[in-house]
């Protein structure tokens, strides 16, 4: 029988400007670089580098590291981050990416106040998607929990294949924690499925970001599957390194998410050779 020869996947690995706080947006520039990661996605969020496009071409520029995404500011902490208006913070953040050379943008659904908002996402994530050729990439989240009891924060829903988009980011620490099936989720989402977040969780309230392998979700199997699918977008490292003891234990921690990475999206993509 011939040996299989490996053929590396499509899919580029991108390290979340997020994995390194509380350290700062152009930390995470310097260590994508030091590790040999493809880009970065960056998380807009109060740090006003992560807002600023000139600073943000300036720092891929002098690392080489080119921007693959941008998380748009859709988090609790960002409400109030380039504007107080979600649709101009999606405009912005579809003109950042464009201006940067990002292929997509991040995006959650809206959170339950939010009505007028909530009301018109879906169709107006379709008609922000049909101007553009940056992909909108509608993330999974999950139910808010506090004991025994669940409370639903996002609309329409936090299980964005009950809507209809045109693409979807995969987040395996929100399946953790809203405790659902994450292969599942994969097939749902189908060709749709433009972006991952990878990260693991062992299904707690709180949606903990543990570097890949370190808990309950089928990390590698979800890979795996990618690479044997022809996944053609970006894996994002999105972990929670807050408890780092040192810049030195951070960078361990990337480089061995970066590590778990590439080696289950390689493995999977194994051919014969003739």
């Amino acid at each position: 029988m011939a040996e299989p020869v490996v053929r590396i996947p499509d899919a580029k690995v991108a390290l979340s400007t997020a994995s390194v706080y509380p350290e700062s947006t152009a930390t995470a520039f310097e260590i994508a670089a030091r590790l040999g990661y493809d880009g970065v996605e960056v998380m807009v969020w109060t740090d006003p580098v992560s807002q600023d496009i000139e600073a943000l071409r300036r720092l891929s520029d002098y690392h080489g590291v080119p921007i693959l995404a941008v998380h748009a500011p859709c988090l609790l902490i960002t409400q109030r981050v380039w504007t107080t208006d979600p649709w101009v913070k999606l405009q912005r953040a579809r003109a950042a990416a464009e201006k940067l050379g990002a292929s997509a943008v991040v995006v959650h659904p809206p959170f339950r106040w939010q009505r007028q908002y909530a009301r018109d996402f879906v169709n107006g994530i379709w008609r922000m998607a049909d101007e553009t050729d940056v992909r909108f990439a509608v993330e999974n989240m999950y139910p808010w929990r506090y004991r025994d009891r669940e409370m639903p924060a996002y609309a329409p829903d936090w299980d964005v294949t009950k809507d209809d988009y045109r693409h979807f980011t995969i987040d395996l620490s929100h399946t953790a924690t809203a405790r659902t099936d994450a292969l599942g989720m994969v097939d749902r989402m189908g060709d749709r499925l433009g972006h991952v977040h990878l990260a693991d969780g062992r299904g707690s309230a709180k949606d903990e970001h543990l570097v890949p392998g370190r808990g309950t979700q089928p990390c590698a199997e979800v890979l795996e599957r990618l690479a044997r699918n022809g996944f053609d977008g970006h894996v994002v490292i999105e972990v929670n390194t807050r408890r780092a003891m040192s810049s030195a234990e951070r960078e361990a921690d990337l480089a061995e998410a970066l590590a778990f990475t590439r080696q289950h999206l390689a493995s999977a993509a194994k051919v014969p050779r003739r």
